[in-house]
């Protein structure tokens, strides 16, 4: 099992700002999604909140490594690139922004253009609540009822989360357990049961809280 393990942020909820500029103001809004299916939604309730703006230009970074913009009719390059360059200069995944403009009259060139979606979305991720969560591994431990109590400890011990328990002539836990600790909770397991009690992994990526 590789030991590899990463520590992301995500958003813990929404933020929003506003930048003016020249009479134009930029709205922007800042949460979560965990696809981009999820981000086009938050992208579509933004148009019809927002119905009489001008423009609903937006990035969104997932933890994959995916990433998507649209300028929404904005000069090319203007608008969703300096959001998703926001988005990565504040180190969060699983996240959108969405920044509305209303033209305020004044043609602000695309230098201006591009500063302001920047700083709107930038104010916006200034505030977005986050937290740091811990890569996981899903793992399926069988042990006899008498080790429940030292199964369940050495979990917690681990940085570990409990996610379901079947019970049948032995008890058969899930479990969330971090992916750089696996080898350790394994030899751990094995040695605090005399080697009643073993674990298989189930190769299914999740996320815990970090520190929590």
């Amino acid at each position: 099992m590789s030991t590899d393990c990463r520590t992301i942020t995500v958003p813990a909820g929404t933020a929003s700002a506003e930048h003016r500029v020249r009479g134009s103001r930029f709205m922007a809004l800042a949460g979560p999604a965990t696809s981009m299916k999820a981000a086009l939604a938050v992208r579509d309730d933004e148009r019809r909140r927002h119905h009489d703006a001008t423009h609903w230009v937006w990035a969104c970074r997932l933890r994959d490594g995916e990433s998507r913009f649209d300028d929404d009719g904005e000069p090319s390059g203007t608008g969703g690139r300096p959001i998703l360059s926001s988005i990565d200069g504040h180190g969060v995944t699983d996240v959108i922004v969405v920044v509305t403009r209303y033209f305020g009259g004044a043609k602000l060139g695309t230098g201006g253009l591009a500063r302001a979606y920047g700083e709107a979305a930038g104010r916006a991720l200034d505030e977005l609540p986050a937290r740091r969560m811990l890569e996981a591994v899903q793992m399926e431990v069988r042990f006899p009822y008498a080790d429940t109590g030292t199964v369940q400890r050495l979990i917690e011990g681990h940085e570990g989360r409990r996610l379901g328990e079947a019970f049948g002539e032995q008890v058969l836990l899930t479990a969330a357990i971090p992916c750089d600790r696996i080898d350790a909770f394994r030899d751990r397991l094995r040695d605090a049961t005399a080697g009643r009690a073993s674990a298989c992994s189930m190769q299914r990526k999740m996320l815990v809280p970090l520190g929590s």
